[in-house]
């Protein structure tokens, strides 16, 4: 069984002061997709740089960091070292350290941090290239027989019963028409939403803003955060879970166990 889990941290470095390290050693994933990390390597201490596994090991630890200081940034923390390790190749996107594909073999993870489209669509089209250029991504590798999970951070709230408020929502980013339109076409092209894939329920967030006094407490979300795979990896589904006790960033991890 491989457990695969995604979170984004809000920062590596404040996380890892709030026990990210300690949940790491007990959760023992075999691999972990970092979002937001808001580091280069050369800013972490050595703890962060090959942490312990839980299991006697360390991690392969791959980053992929915005040229921007402070901003953005994706890892891949794995107790089996990828084959190989690569952005997208577009600058537009890999400037911003938004995405590391790793090949594991008998798959391709993807870690990925989508753009947020910002106050009145102000980024808008360039998450929309972005998104675009993942399900590109994921269409070549499933046309060369290769299965692919994509975990992260999509920035996007698919239907209403994917955020607390979705009519007081509606116009705001994350839950604008075209970025919901895209996760229709992407679900739509061959690639599951793992958690839906199991759960149905509503409740079921990811990311709570610090702005609303006690939206975590009262469950006043959003799920933003998930994994999806092609339709011909979902045999291999066991469970898709998300881990809402697990504090330190303003969203929480994500999971899957895959039968592989």
């Amino acid at each position: 069984m491989t457990r695969i889990m995604s979170w984004n941290v809000n920062g590596i470095r404040a996380c890892a002061e709030k026990g990210f390290l300690t949940w790491l050693e007990a959760e023992s994933p075999d691999i972990l997709c970092l979002q937001e990390t808001k580091a280069h390597p050369e800013q972490l201490k050595k703890e962060l740089l090959a942490p312990s596994d839980g299991k006697g090991g360390a991690y392969f630890v791959q980053w992929a960091s915005a040229k921007r200081r402070g901003y953005s940034g994706v890892a891949i923390l794995s107790k089996r070292e990828p084959r190989s390790v690569q952005g997208l190749g577009l600058d537009e996107f890999d400037d911003e350290g938004r995405v590391l594909a790793a090949d594991f073999g008998d798959f391709v993870l993807v870690s990925a941090y989508f753009p947020n489209s910002q106050d009145a669509g102000a980024r808008l089209d360039y998450k929309l290239r972005f998104c675009d250029a993942i399900l590109a991504l994921c269409d070549r590798l499933v046309a060369e027989k290769r299965h692919v999970v994509v975990a992260g951070d999509y920035n996007i709230a698919h239907r209403p019963i994917d955020l607390a408020n979705p009519k007081q929502n509606e116009g705001n980013p994350g839950y604008l028409p075209e970025e919901r339109a895209w996760m229709d076409k992407y679900t739509g092209s061959g690639y599951v939403d793992t958690l839906r894939h199991f759960n149905g329920e509503p409740g079921q967030y990811t990311w709570w803003t610090y702005r609303v006094p006690g939206a975590r407490d009262r469950n006043i979300g959003w799920r933003l955060d998930y994994h999806c795979v092609d339709a011909g990896l979902s045999p291999a589904l066991k469970t898709a879970s998300i881990h809402p006790g697990v504090l330190g960033s303003d969203h929480c991890p994500v999971s899957i166990d895959l039968d592989l």
